[in-house]
């Protein structure tokens, strides 16, 4: 956590940084270049330095951003050695009346896994104070202060 508050201050500052300067710019634009004093406008008809400035110095502020940020993912990528429970589930695009769960560590006599369907209980079925797409048949229930390993995928049907 301390990692994401510390990404967070250094982006924060390039985003400071990056507003400062071009407050500045456009106030300095203002100033320089007002009507009352200055009437008759010069003609600027190139201006390749500025353009190459202006074209690297913003394609380079990202790398800043990214290498630290993908530096904290990749530390932060903990795989848990042993899950205490290991769930599946599979989320359907156009079927969304429907998601299938599956306990995978439950191993009972026969060896097969824990699979259930969890229906969205239709709008007409609700009671007072459930919420609609939220409200299911089967809830998934789980073991507290225990590590979770979840493996979520969705389908387009």
């Amino acid at each position: 956590m301390q990692g994401i508050t510390d990404l967070h201050h250094d982006v924060f500052f390039f985003v400071i940084l990056i507003l400062v300067f071009v407050s500045w710019i456009l106030g300095r634009a203002l100033w320089h270049f007002h009507y009352k004093k200055n009437p008759i406008p010069q003609r600027i008809v190139h201006g390749t330095t500025i353009e190459i400035l202006r074209t690297i110095f913003p394609s380079i502020i990202p790398m800043f951003i990214a290498i630290p940020s993908f530096a904290l993912l990749y530390s932060m990528d903990e795989v848990v050695v042993d899950p205490s429970i290991t769930i599946k589930a599979i989320g359907h695009q156009w079927r969304a009346s429907t998601l299938p769960y599956e306990y995978s560590d439950y191993n009972s006599s026969d060896e097969q896994s824990l699979t259930f369907d969890s229906y969205t209980i239709p709008e007409d079925d609700l009671e007072l104070g459930q919420s609609r797409f939220l409200e299911v048949d089967n809830r998934v229930v789980l073991p507290a202060k225990s590590h979770i390993h979840f493996i979520v995928t969705s389908v387009i049907c």
